[in-house]
């Protein structure tokens, strides 16, 4: 909050050379400005206005205004290596820019470091209109919405990732004991193998003539062998598949209870709230446009209150001096720009004041239709978001239900596998039978208990291997758990900041003006004033359709009598000196907490006539602190005052 701008001077050119022609009460001109405090000094009516708009035209804004008698302008602000252009043209009443700016957008330079007399931060103050809702303006909270969103959805798949993670640990050690088990058991076959091996190879006699005999015994015996091995292969598989679809019905049935748990959203109509959200924008474009073409009109009128002769043309001499003199010395009336008649000021002076209020209520009526908008946005986002997921999940059940279709398809075709060999293993246990003999009986039994041992040995080391394959898997998700864990401490992260983020603006914004407004109050003297502050408060509003809780500032003020005792004050009861110091702390305050010097290093003061000399220059040496460049408007009188050593530019 204390960027005393020395560093971001340094960062800047420290010369800037404008160029501006037809702008405001301007034929043609060009000045030079160098970084810290310019001021434009001169009597009333000497285009220091149209100066300061020409700076903005240049710079980016579009609240500025053309030579009342001309159709063309252009403004060009040569800065460091760089120069920006802007033209200006009038077309059916309305002025129209293109160029290249210093600024692609302008919003915030308008609210916080472009101080006119118009300027919407000061105004804002002295009407006691809502200052929350300025400040945050420039704030895109639907997007931040939207990232926050973002974000949780992130940070809810990471959870989901850990909690797999953890329920895969939970089975490693019963992995591990299994395994442990399997193993021993497979040392424990390999022993009876081995012995039943050489208990075999010892009971083999030499009968040369059943050598034909016996060879085709121990072919049937190997036969039989793999036919059990191959029949045992197949029962496993069964069982895999069984448990498979199993599980594959239970998640089937989570799916189905999700479905049954969302919405498809046929019942509304979406093109309906499409067409809505079209009428909102096109309303929304509608009423930007006629405030913008409001506040063309309101600055109008007032520079033709502060500067009429930059409307009347040339000036020429009568015998009571030149007309613009005259004009001046009568300051109930004005001639107006389009007839040449006179009007009363105070007539002008209302017809600006009811502007005023129709730009206030355009504005009003802008911002209910945004949240109307808001409202529809996500309306029809959440629509959109419940369709897909059902879409998706009813894809998923149907995948589901033909896995499982599929396995139990080759279920069937296993158990009819397992029948066949089955048969097969009959038919060779019926051959082997009558090729047996008591001659070799007991090594027919030897023979089958070799081929049980190496089918059971085979068997366990395929399983073996399968809970080692599943333990190695286990262990190699396991090694993401740190990356997960840092990548979800990062999203977490970011989303307390996300979701602070709005709250943290508000809150510096009302630091920032709470402790300038009260070190100028000391520094200004304005000692009949205890203290002026924004006290942040929450209040549940209404939001298109919803009701929603929004902070609100609350200016507040403080007096004491001649006794001492302390009493709250209003708005309206400040002096007009206090109403402008009041509402140009508030737009410091914009300008620091948005970072406004960093977009655009100047900023611009006016109409400060309702300020004394003294507390003038107090305000702009203050100001400095925070500006690489500060052009102030000022009269004669009051430009004397500054002391602080600073350009000075008479000429216009």
């Amino acid at each position: 909050m204390e960027p005393k701008l020395g560093t971001a001077k340094q960062e800047v050119p420290t010369q800037a050379m404008l160029s501006a022609t037809n702008i405001g009460g301007i034929d043609e001109t060009k000045v030079s400005f160098q970084q810290g405090v310019t001021v434009l000094s001169g009597r009333n009516a000497t285009n220091r206005t149209s100066l300061l708009q020409a700076i903005m035209a240049a710079l980016g804004s579009d609240q500025v205004s053309l030579k009342a008698d001309a159709d063309e302008g252009s403004a060009a602000l040569e800065f460091g290596d760089e120069i920006y252009r802007r033209h200006l043209s009038r077309r059916n009443g309305t002025i129209t820019t293109e160029g290249d700016p210093y600024l692609e957008d302008p919003e915030l330079a308008d609210l916080f470091a472009f101080l006119l007399e118009s300027n919407e931060a000061r105004q804002a103050v002295a009407r006691g209109d809502d200052l929350r809702e300025l400040i945050m303006r420039p704030v895109d909270t639907g997007a931040i919405k939207t990232e926050i969103e973002q974000y949780e959805q992130r940070k809810r798949e990471i959870d989901e990732q850990l909690e797999e993670l953890d329920t895969l640990e939970q089975r490693l050690p019963d992995l591990e004991a299994k395994r442990t088990r399997v193993t021993d058991e497979i040392e424990t076959l390999r022993e009876e193998l081995e012995t039943a091996r050489v208990e075999l190879e010892e009971a083999n006699v030499d009968v040369e003539k059943r050598r034909e005999e016996q060879s085709e015994l121990e072919t049937k015996l190997e036969e039989l062998r793999e036919t059990r091995s191959e029949l045992e292969h197949v029962r496993d598989r069964i069982e895999t598949e069984r448990e498979s679809i199993e599980a594959l019905k239970k998640e089937r049935g989570e799916i189905r209870d999700r479905l049954e748990s969302l919405s498809t959203g046929e019942e509304t109509d979406v093109s309906q709230i499409e067409a809505e959200i079209d009428a909102l924008q096109e309303e929304k474009a509608d009423l930007s446009e006629e405030v913008s073409q409001l506040k063309s009109t309101i600055q109008f009128n007032e520079r033709l209150l502060e500067e009429p002769d930059s409307f009347l043309g040339e000036t020429t001499k009568t015998d009571d001096g030149p007309i613009t003199d005259q004009l001046l010395d009568d300051s109930e009336t004005v001639t107006c720009w389009t007839c040449g008649s006179s009007v009363a000021r105070e007539q002008i002076e209302t017809t600006i004041e009811q502007l005023r209020t129709a730009h206030q209520e355009r504005l009003k009526e802008r911002s209910e239709i945004n949240s109307e908008l808001t409202d529809r946005r996500e309306t029809l986002s959440t629509i959109k978001e419940n369709r897909t997921e059902y879409r998706q999940t009813q894809q998923r059940l149907e995948s589901t239900e033909d896995e499982i279709e599929r396995r139990s398809d080759r279920i069937d075709d296993l158990t009819d596998k397992r029948e066949r060999l089955t048969d097969e293993i009959d038919d060779l246990e019926a051959e082997i039978d009558d090729l047996e003999s008591e001659d070799y009986g007991d090594i027919l039994d030897q023979h089958k208990e070799v081929n049980q041992l190496e089918f059971k040995l085979e068997r366990k080391e395929r399983k073996r291997d399968e809970i080692e394959d599943e333990i190695a898997t286990i262990e190699d998700r396991l090694s993401e758990r740190e990356e997960l864990k840092g990548r979800r401490e990062d999203v977490t992260d970011e989303l307390t900041d996300l979701r602070t983020r709005i709250d943290q603006i508000e809150a510096n914004a009302v630091e920032a003006f709470n402790e300038h407004m009260e070190n100028l109050r000391a520094t200004l003297g304005y000692d009949n004033l205890d203290r002026i502050w924004i006290d942040r408060t929450r209040r549940e509003v209404r939001e298109g359709r919803r009701k929603v809780t929004k902070s609100s500032f609350d200016l507040k003020i403080v007096r004491s009598t001649d006794d001492g005792t302390a009493y709250e004050d209003t708005i309206d009861h400040l002096s007009e000196s206090e109403r402008e110091v009041t509402g140009l702390v508030f737009a410091l305050a914009g300008y620091l907490v948005h970072d406004v010097y960093e977009t655009v290093p100047f900023m611009l003061l006016d109409s400060l006539e309702a300020i004394d000399s003294e507390r003038i220059a107090a305000l702009v040496e203050y100001f400095e602190s925070y500006v690489p460049y500060l052009v102030v408007a000022l009269l004669d009188e009051d430009a004397q005052a500054i002391e602080e050593p600073h350009n000075e530019i008479t000429e216009i």
